[in-house]
């Protein structure tokens, strides 16, 4: 009986052995490749555009140097805000656009035939800027701050784009505040001004309305005393006639009885004791107007028939009269209406002159006015941040080692290879 032959691998099984006396067979082809991508490496970090980085730093001031500007009473900045608002003009496109336009020979290294400005602008500004701030996530332990950070290439002044920009938004701020104050004054003065207006009005009103309310309730007084004065006119009328119907009455009585002259009931009972007795029960204590003596009786009736006014007998009549002529003229309604300088009667007048003189003295100069602390100015770079030529050389060369590699290995993989025959 034969004996089987050993089994041998397949075709398609590689040998570890074998592949690496391959790829050791291929050493000049790797070491080739390898040198050819580190050389290429080498060109690019040599040849291409170097680009640097330059940073501004800013942080907030002291309290004092805002304490001129929110003495004013008007504009109220603390630090935080100043520093918060210098870091929104820096990232503001706006700002940096305007600051373009405006130093164009600072960026003549990015002018490109068939670009506009804003195009150019809009890439550089998109690549080229990083804001600085602190971290929220450690902000506990970290300062306030706001940056500004610009990678620029060879053509471009960088140093002098960062402090420029820095100084163009300080001064546009500055500018702001400035213009803010400005409005703040004036409508703080026209707010005073309307008052003022709206006050002289309300003083004119009330005082109208004053002098109206005077005069009608001198009218309602007057009328009220004209009333009496004819109810009292009345009064003292009636009772003159009553009193001469009383008379005439006390007339008839007398001359039935025969008296002329004033007399008492005693004294007459005396007289005719004699003759025919009358006698004369009086239950009141006052004696009857009669026993006055038809005489004296007549002589008053006469009296009254001839007055022609009744007035003197009553002092309210004398008293009205001269309220009535009081009345005629109202010497406060008169001072009301000869009032000349009206302001110095309005409430609250000497407090908004006082105001409006504080705001019209507002003399402040914003050109000095410190809103940030500068840090760190942007300070020429000692070396390019890219391309780093070390690490683009010792990449070229492990990428050429790799792909050296990779080419052997399909060198190997693509040539024949050599069967056992049995």
């Amino acid at each position: 009986m034969q004996d089987n032959p050993p089994r041998s691998f397949r075709d398609d099984e590689i040998d570890l052995v074998e592949l690496f006396q391959s790829l050791f067979k291929q050493k000049f082809l790797i070491l080739a490749v390898a040198a050819l991508v580190t050389l290429m490496a080498a060109a690019y970090a040599f040849l291409a555009t170097p680009h640097y980085q330059v940073q501004s730093i800013l942080r907030p001031v002291d309290r004092g140097s805002l304490d001129e500007l929110n003495s004013t009473g008007v504009y109220d900045l603390t630090p935080s805000e100043a520093l918060s608002r210098v870091g929104a003009g820096l990232s503001s496109y706006e700002s940096r656009l305007a600051f373009f336009r405006d130093h164009q020979a600072l960026f003549s290294g990015l002018i490109e035939p068939g670009r506009s400005l804003e195009q150019v602008f809009e890439e550089f500004n998109r690549t080229s800027f990083t804001m600085l701030q602190v971290d929220p996530k450690k902000a506990a332990g970290q300062s306030e701050f706001v940056g500004l950070s610009l990678t620029y290439p060879r053509g471009v002044e960088g140093v002098e784009v960062v402090n420029g920009l820095v100084t163009f938004v300080l001064e546009t701020e500055r500018a702001r505040i400035d213009s803010d104050l400005k409005v703040l004054v004036a409508n703080r003065l026209l707010n005073i001004e309307q008052k003022i207006n709206a006050a002289r009005a309300s003083y004119a009103a009330s005082k109208e309305a004053r002098i109206a309310a005077l005069l009608e309730q001198d009218t309602l007084t007057r009328a009220q005393l004209q009333d009496e004065l004819h109810a009292l006119r009345s009064e003292l009328k009636t009772r003159r006639q009553s009193r001469i119907a009383v008379l005439d009455e006390a007339i008839q009585i007398a001359e039935s009885l025969g008296i002329d002259n004033p007399t008492t009931p005693s004294s007459m009972s005396e007289s005719q004791r004699q003759g025919q007795v009358v006698r004369t029960e009086v239950n009141s204590r006052e004696i009857p107007l009669y026993f006055m003596g038809s005489a004296a009786l007549k002589a008053e009736r006469e009296a009254l028939n001839a007055r022609r006014s009744d007035d003197f007998i009553e002092p309210r009549i004398a008293e009205i009269e001269k309220e009535l002529t009081l009345l005629k003229q109202n010497r406060q309604v008169e001072i009301l209406e000869k009032r000349q300088n009206e302001d110095l009667y309005l409430k609250d007048l000497a407090e908004w002159r006082q105001e409006a003189a504080q705001l019209k003295g507002i003399k402040f100069d914003t050109s000095a006015l410190k809103l940030v602390r500068l840090d760190q100015h942007a300070l020429e770079p000692l070396a390019p941040v890219k391309p780093k030529k070390a690490l683009i050389i010792a990449l070229g060369g492990v990428g050429g080692l790799m792909l050296g590699i990779f080419v052997a290995l399909i060198r190997n993989l693509l040539r024949p290879r050599q069967t056992n025959k049995p």
